[in-house]
Formats: structure tokens, sequence, C-alpha cells
């Protein structure tokens, strides 16, 4: 900007003094290469990010971006809520001693702004008011989170303008045709086990004030979208939000899915999420259903988080497919 505010005096005075002491070629050939360098993103709310070259010190705001900016081999300077991260996401486990930036849903723009980041990766699940704050501290490339009409599409476009951002593009690339190949790889394991359209419902849920919350992914969740292309078929009948499809239930919401493959996640590290090997065990209705007196329940490992991005997935797929052809 100082340069355009140059006057055509300024400028021409500056171009003489250059010539005089024989750097005129250089200096031009260094203003091209900056030019050069520059990288211009529009994030998803519209806005245009500009960044000086390819981001180095990189913010995450949101775990599935962190693991995607790990993915793609950028070691992110500051992530929101490490403890957590590192208990419910292990497909890309931190490098570093990345600095903790707070919770997802308010991290500190002070602690951010202390790491002097080239980039800040946030999503639309954080609060606009935050928003503005931290692009007073750095450019933020602000992501959707999550689409229910197209939840791996979302998260490929996010994987990129990711890339883009961090000069990993041919990285990207990889990672989205291993991912294709996982899917294809796990297709195939399904149908020669003879789960080719089985039925099959996805969930997790938790123990609150000792009620038991049920949470279906359905096909408009991301993982409920890996299931389809899978193969198989999503038994859940219940509405999901727009953006994760995720519905909600109880026990007796269960008694609907009929003689189905279920599989949920939990995590040991948050005992509130581990009902169905906990209370249920004893509910009458929870052992009555017919899934579970075939045993065709399925616990996936701890650790895969159902929300992140390709190494999430893959990570999904080799636990899912292992689980139903075992």
């Amino acid at each position: 900007m100082r340069r355009l505010l140059l006057t055509a005096a300024a400028a021409t005075a500056a171009a003489l003094a250059l010539t005089a002491c024989g750097t005129t070629e250089p200096a031009a050939d260094k203003k091209a290469e900056k030019t050069a360098e520059s990288i211009t993103l529009t994030d998803s709310t519209g806005t245009e990010v500009v960044l000086d070259g390819p981001a180095e010190k990189v913010v995450g705001t949101e775990w599935n971006v962190v693991e995607s900016l790990i993915s793609l081999g950028v070691d992110p300077v500051g992530v929101a809520d490490v403890k957590g991260y590192k208990a419910w996401d292990t497909a890309a486990p931190l490098k570093n001693d990345a600095k903790d930036i707070g919770t997802r849903g308010e991290p500190s723009v002070e602690t951010v702004a202390g790491l002097a980041p080239d980039l800040i990766v946030a999503t639309n699940d954080l609060k606009p008011a935050v928003v503005k704050q931290l692009r007073a501290v750095a450019p933020v490339l602000e992501l959707k989170a999550a689409d229910g009409t197209d939840p791996i599409g979302q998260m490929t476009k996010n994987l990129d303008l990711i890339a883009q951002a961090t000069g990993t593009t041919a990285k990207a690339d990889q990672l989205k045709k291993d991912f294709d190949a996982k899917i294809e790889d796990g297709k195939k394991k399904l149908a020669a086990a003879g789960l080719a359209g089985a039925k099959y419902a996805f969930a997790d849920g938790y123990l609150v004030s000792n009620q038991v919350s049920i949470r279906p992914y359905t096909g408009g969740s991301l993982i409920g979208a890996v299931n389809e292309r899978l193969g198989l078929k999503n038994a859940w009948t219940v509405q999901g939000d727009p953006a994760y499809g995720l519905g909600a239930t109880d026990v007796e919401g269960l008694t609907k899915l009929g003689d189905v493959h279920f599989a949920y996640i939990a995590n040991e590290q948050d005992p509130s999420s581990t009902p169905f090997t906990g209370v249920l065990t004893k509910d009458k209705v929870w052992t009555s259903l017919p899934f579970v007196k075939k045993g065709n329940v399925h616990r996936l490992p701890d650790g895969i988080w159902m929300f992140g991005g390709p190494a999430s997935m893959n990570q999904y797929i080799d636990s899912a497919v292992t689980e139903l052809t075992k």
C-alpha cells in the first residue's frame, strides 16, 4: 500500500537512484518474486484472504482444521484444547509442542496474538465476534464446518483451501486419492463378506443427569455419507440437523431400527460417553433389541474423530470394515 501512495515524482527519483547504483534489475526481480509468492484466497464467508506467501506459522481453532494441517505436513503453532484433540482425534497426532489457545468455542485472542501467526484457520462454528477479533491479529481463513447436503465434498473443499494457503496442494491431492482408494477397498471387503446393502446404524451416546441421550449419524453426516459410499444402507429414519446431519433419540427410539448392524463410538477419557457398555447393559429395552441379542453391536476404537478430515475417515473405514467382517 505504501508503494501505491508514492507520488510520481518520488517514484521517478527512486528509479534514478537505483539506476545510479546499478541495482535496477535485481530490485525488479525481487518485486516480481514477491508478487509471485503472494496468495489470495476467498474463504467460505466470501472474505478475501491475502497472504505474503504460503503460511508456515498457523493456528487452528477447530480439531478438523488441525487434523488437516498435520495431514498436509504443517505443524500448527496453536491448537484449541490440545488435551481434547489428543483424546478424540488420533488419526493425525500432534508432532510438535503446540500452544493451547483455549477452548474451541472461546479461544484466547491474546494467546493467539502472542504466537504472531501467519494465518489463523477457523470454522463458522466460531462466533462472528471472535472471528472479528482474530482478524485483527492475523489473516483468518474461515471455513464452513460442515454441509449436510454434501459432507464429503465439504470435507475436501476445506482441505483444498487449507492446502492452497499453506502451499501443500500436491499433498492434498494425494490425501484425496488415498481416501478414494480406501473407500473402494472397504466397499470390496464388505461386499465379499456379504454386507453390500446391509442395514447399518452408527451413533454415539451420552449419560447426562442419569438420562441416556443417543445421537444418530444420518445420511447427512460425514460418517453417514462415508457409510453410503461403502455400500451400506443407513438405517436411521430420524431427521438430522442441516450442517452435521446429527439426529437425537433415546433408547426407545432404537426399537424402530429393527434387525441391523449397530456401531458406536465412545471414549474412556469421557465416562459420560460410554452408556452402551454402562447403564444400558441393565436396561430391558436395550437388551431386548434384535441387534443386541444377535451380537451385532460394534464398538469402534477410541480416538476416531467423526467430524475430521480424510485421515479420520480412513481410520473410521478401517475400523468399521474390520468390525463388520470379523
